[in-house]
């Protein structure tokens, strides 16, 4: 969206447009609605800022719930913004540390300020770029005063009588659709920067879960988050946000329950075993907290392999922070094998997971041409120079 497209869509007229407009879910709605606003003697800007719009509030429900239906975003905005559950977990931890006023630094379209303003807090929310900071005032304006949103430079942001600063440095390209990542060297603000004020004063700051553990500082908790199977996110805590004794935790959500683990620092793997009736895969946020072995001492397991994250145990007991599968049997990891394996035993229906191998799964997928009524979970990996592949089933995950 540019300049002229925000300009047109905020107005009475525009406004009314996109809350009269049905959802647009595909390109033939798209299509149907542009011809249809165009018949009726709307402007081009204002025509594509209502269909796009509608096309992204669709996209956002993901994030945002009936939240989206009321918001305003940019395509780029959107893809980066933090999902209302988990900006309300990142606002939970301001209002228990006791902070009164956080400066979001970097808002994007709003999602953390509306998490932190939903819980009471006052916030002084900025961004560098003009149309992406009208959409935040936009999206943010329910909370009156509570609220102010600036165009701004983190940088040259007064903190004087904040109490905390949320931070969330622009990882890709400017721009309001398409976007590339650039290298961490290139984050605006810079990294520097950033950790100079988690040094100063308590903040969080939002990275993404492949971050270089490397640069991390050493006096703040890092916690990864996962949400509903992926993992999406590494916050860096300072000061009185970071939890005492706590440098490593792992938050697994998901749905509306959440479990976390934590600990003073990496978890040191346990030992090898030979493969049980169970194979336990850790969720990625445990796996990038290195917490592997927290878990793996919690279900009395073993590493299938050295280097490998794939636990294994005779005990019938799972987790919150691991997939579990009980092993049916092994299979000759060979595809043209394999797949007379699976046709033999009427496998019709097959999730492919892999861990150190190189197998692309929708390739071996065609491969093995299934047929049949079953189901089950394909397990590839390896142990040494050999491969495994296990035929194994979905244990219910745990709920405590």
């Amino acid at each position: 969206m540019d300049t002229a497209e925000l300009t047109a869509l905020l107005t009475p007229e525009g406004l009314r447009l996109l809350d009269e407009l049905d959802p647009v879910r595909s390109t033939d709605d798209a299509a149907r609605a542009v011809s249809r606003l165009r018949a009726a003697g709307h402007s081009p800007s204002l025509v594509s800022a209502v269909v796009g719009q509608a096309s992204l509030r669709v996209r956002a429900a993901a994030k945002f719930g009936p939240f989206a239906d009321r918001m305003l975003f940019t395509r780029a905005g959107l893809e980066q913004a933090t999902r209302l559950p988990i900006a309300a977990r990142h606002a939970g931890r301001f209002r228990a540390a006791g902070m009164a006023s956080v400066a979001d630094l970097g808002c994007g379209i709003g999602g953390d300020a509306l998490g932190l303003a939903g819980l009471g807090l006052r916030v002084h929310a900025v961004d560098a770029d003009e149309v992406t900071a009208a959409i935040a005032a936009y999206n943010l304006a329910p909370f009156g005063d509570a609220v102010t949103v600036a165009q701004a430079r983190a940088e040259e942001v007064d903190l004087a009588g904040t109490d905390a600063v949320w931070l969330d440095p622009a990882r890709r390209t400017a721009g309001h659709s398409e976007t590339r990542r650039v290298s961490a060297d290139e984050w605006s603000p810079s990294l520097d920067w950033v950790f100079g004020l988690l040094g100063s004063m308590p903040g969080g700051v939002k990275l993404g879960p492949g971050f270089d553990r490397d640069r991390i500082p050493a006096d703040v908790e890092a916690q990864w988050v996962s949400a509903d199977g992926s993992t999406i996110e590494l916050v860096l805590w300072s000061k009185e946000l970071a939890r005492p004794g706590v440098r490593r935790a792992a938050l697994v959500v998901r749905g509306d329950k959440a479990w976390e683990l934590t600990a003073p620092d990496d978890s040191p793997d346990v030992e090898q075993r030979e493969r049980g009736a169970y194979v336990h895969e850790p969720d990625g946020a445990v796996i990038r907290a290195r917490l592997i072995g927290e878990v793996a001492r919690s279900l009395d397991a073993g590493m299938l392999a050295p280097g490998i994250a794939y636990l294994t145990s005779d005990a019938a007991v799972t987790s919150p922070f691991v997939s579990s599968f009980r092993v049916r049997e092994e299979l000759p990891a060979d595809p043209k094998k394999l797949a007379q394996a699976l046709r033999a035993r009427g496998i019709g229906t097959l999730e492919i997971k892999k861990r150190g191998v190189d197998v692309d799964p929708a390739v071996l997928r065609k491969k093995l041409s299934l047929k049949g009524d079953e189901s089950a979970t394909l397990l590839l990996t390896r142990v040494g120079s050999r491969r495994l592949a296990l035929l194994a089933d979905r244990v219910a995950a745990a709920s405590a």
